[in-house]
């Protein structure tokens, strides 16, 4: 398997992920942040797809982090109460290790292609699956702490970058 399939299993798998979480989430709030980085990851699926077949492809930085944010806060505004059991913390916790693996993997392939546009967008690709993974552990927090978690000072690094 080539790194494009490779890449593009990757991102059908997280999106497949992301839309069971969409389901089991009690809250409408975690189901849109759900079906927003479920979607994104169509993106990269696509991304990848093209770039398989030679097309020249660009990447644009999402603005997904400010996004989730202002869901969070609209979340907290509401005072909704969203107590999560501890499998769900836990799915939440395995989505965040998949997309660690997946920038990695992103990475270390950028470091591997030989188009200077290619490397460009495998870095731009793992940039996002960083900002996902720091979605996810914003999720683990609010869910666990909903009172106190936006006053948390590292609240700063999902600021859009």
């Amino acid at each position: 398997m080539d790194i494009y399939e490779f890449a593009m299993k990757m991102e059908k798998d997280g999106e497949n992920y992301y839309r069971e979480l969409e389901k089991k989430a009690a809250n409408v709030g975690l189901k849109n942040i759900f079906t927003m980085l479920a979607d994104a990851e169509v993106v990269h699926h696509d991304i990848f797809k093209r770039l398989k077949e030679k097309e020249k492809v660009k990447v644009v930085h999402t603005r997904i982090l400010s996004q989730v944010k202002n869901i969070f806060e609209q979340m907290r505004e509401e005072e909704i109460d969203t107590p999560a059991a501890i499998t769900e913390t836990e799915l939440y916790k395995k989505a965040q290790e998949i997309e660690k693996k997946s920038r990695a993997f992103y990475v270390e392939k950028a470091g591997e292609v030989k188009e200077p546009d290619q490397k460009e967008l495998f870095l731009k690709i793992a940039d996002e699956e960083k900002k996902h993974y720091l979605i996810l552990e914003e999720i683990t927090g609010f869910v666990s702490r909903p009172q106190t978690w936006l006053e948390n000072p590292e609240w700063y690094h999902l600021e859009d970058y």
